[in-house]
């Protein structure tokens, strides 16, 4: 989302929305697989960056290793203004290459056979754009720590990593593996996602810093964390073994850092029971502490709450709940499951990932706290919800959708998990979701399909109706002698989901309304005790 990390912010308003958005030639460029894209797929990026502190700018290059799909000669790299490409090398043999915006169309010299694995190298320099407001107006933030020193991060989602680094700027084509090397002056470390494979001290008074990612990872999941950082080393012990933990905070923070970051690892008991095994046993998990608020950077995430229990201090629900477990630990992580394991395609469903990240905070509070705290919690971040403008954007052009994807997306799914009525089956719904689309990305059509197959019923109208639209079904209803009668009235033609509600004394029973009057008998002792289950995130309405 252009300038928002995955948080489950309220502060959204001042967005521009998609629907408010006069899309352009460039946005399409970024947005969608243009032909120079679609002719070949990312298998490593091998990159190659040196942060000069002086004077904010950036050199490097990065050689990147495709499979060619099919035989083409333009290629399109992204790169963001004010950056530019200083060269392009492939095959020994220099390439000419020209700019439309923030892409760049490189002319390929060499035989491009379908099937064969090539390389190319872009040399690149510049000063990136420097963030305004990171992470929801991101760049790189350039700031001084407590100490006066130099504390640098990069905080990219929805504007791209292309603002920093020449790539294939698409959520839709992940590398399997990377390597990044970063250089920067000798006083300072770099942390950066996967595991550290070397430090090499330079004779010009620079070290550089070499991590690999073994596995799959978006582009603006790629970070540098570069202050004066010391590590906290610790192990977890789960569904894939013995997980590597690391807690790279600024040196003066060790000791804060020991206590609060403790609830590491009954966050990941829980979310390896939710959802399955961690999945980057292989990268480590790290928390990294960045000059601005968070961001799920993948095995390294950026952690910038400042050691404060909820949001910043704040209790997002409003019921207190929120106040009681860091939100940033607990949210950020979640992404590693939703969002870097499972990566939406398009930037328009980015539904996908925050949705079920949002909902990873109820549970949570489950595993800590209990059920009836869970669902105070869910029920609370409603009141966030703006109703604005749909979760799901214009597809192929870089745009976001309502901010309501975090609260009222979570709640979506707290409603399938109520029509499930069984709490187990849920669990393994979000265990099997995340073994069938490990590290890929995905469409919303995959993610509609695979859960309306668990659940044993077609949720198309459900998907539709809170993602597609911008209000919430209402349930009207009205009572004739011993017979509830009950209809649905919303966007989505013959909606028809099930909802439970008290009919007799005794307790809820789901009920099956379409958009036409269905009745159903009761047994209330009195009508007034008659309520619908506010697990349910909808509106009623009595009607005579």
């Amino acid at each position: 989302m252009r300038g928002i990390p995955m948080l489950c912010i309220a502060l959204m308003a001042t967005l521009t929305t998609a629907a408010q958005q006069q899309f352009s030639r460039a946005d399409t460029l970024r947005g969608s697989i243009t032909p120079p894209r679609a002719w070949w797929d990312v298998t490593s990026y091998d990159l190659h960056v040196q942060v000069n502190t002086d004077d904010s700018t950036f050199q490097g290059f990065n050689t990147i290793t495709y499979k060619v799909l099919k035989p083409d000669s333009l290629m399109q790299i992204d790169l963001q203004y004010p950056m530019v490409i200083d060269s392009v090398i492939q095959d020994k043999k220099s390439l000419s290459f020209t700019r439309d915006s923030n892409a760049w169309f490189i002319k390929i010299k060499s035989p491009q056979a379908k099937d064969k694995k090539k390389q190319i190298t872009i040399f690149y320099s510049g000063k990136p754009h420097r963030a305004k407001n990171a992470p929801w107006d991101g760049g790189i933030v350039w700031v001084k720590d407590e100490k006066g020193r130099p504390w640098i991060a990069t905080a990219v989602q929805g504007l791209g990593a292309s603002v920093w680094w020449p790539n294939k700027d698409t959520q839709s084509d992940e590398p399997e593996n990377m390597t990044i090397n970063v250089t920067v002056p000798a006083e300072l470390v770099d942390v950066s996602n996967g595991r550290l494979k070397k430090t090499i001290d330079n004779p010009d008074g620079t070290h550089t810093y070499i991590w690999y990612v073994s596995n799959p990872i978006n582009n603006y999941d790629v970070a540098l964390n570069i202050g004066n950082y010391i590590e906290i080393k610790d192990s977890y012990s789960g569904e894939g073994g013995k997980l590597e933990l690391g807690y790279w905070v600024l040196d003066y923070n060790e000791e804060k850092a020991r206590e609060h970051f403790k609830v590491v690892k009954p966050m990941l008991k829980c979310f390896e029971y939710w959802f399955g095994k961690y999945p980057f046993y292989k990268d480590s998990y790290k928390l990294v502490e960045t000059p601005f608020l968070g961001m799920e950077h993948q095995s390294a995430v950026a952690y910038g709450n400042n050691f404060k229990m909820g949001y910043k201090g704040t209790d997002l629900s409003g019921t207190g709940w929120g106040l009681k477990w860091d939100f940033l630990i607990i949210h950020e992580s979640g992404h590693e499951w939703f969002g870097n394991s499972i990566t939406s395609k398009d930037l328009a469903d980015m539904w996908i990932h925050e949705s079920f990240t949002n909902y990873s905070e109820t549970l949570f509070t489950e595993c800590a706290y209990g059920l009836k705290a869970a669902q105070e919690y869910v029920q609370g971040i409603r009141k966030n919800v703006k109703n604005d403008v749909p979760i799901i954007a214009p597809y192929g052009v870089n745009a976001e959708g309502s901010g309501d994807m975090y609260y009222k997306g979570a709640n979506m799914i707290h409603n399938i998990r109520q029509i499930m009525e069984n709490d187990e089956a849920f669990r393994q719904m979000l265990r099997g979701m995340n073994k069938a689309f490990y590290h890929q990305t995905v469409t919303t059509q995959q993610i509609e399909e695979y859960m309306s197959q668990v659940v044993g019923m077609n949720l198309n109208k459900v998907f539709d109706q809170y993602l597609r639209h911008t209000t919430i079904p209402t349930l009207e209803y009205r009572f004739a002698g011993q017979q509830l009668q009950y209809r649905w009235v919303s966007d989505v033609k013959d909606f028809n989901m099930p909802v439970r509600v008290k009919l007799s004394d005794n307790g809820y029973k789901l009920i099956y309304p379409g958009t036409l009057w269905r009745s159903s008998n009761i047994s209330l002792s009195d009508h007034k005790n008659f309520e619908v289950d506010k697990n349910f995130y909808i509106k009623t309405k009595e009607v005579k």
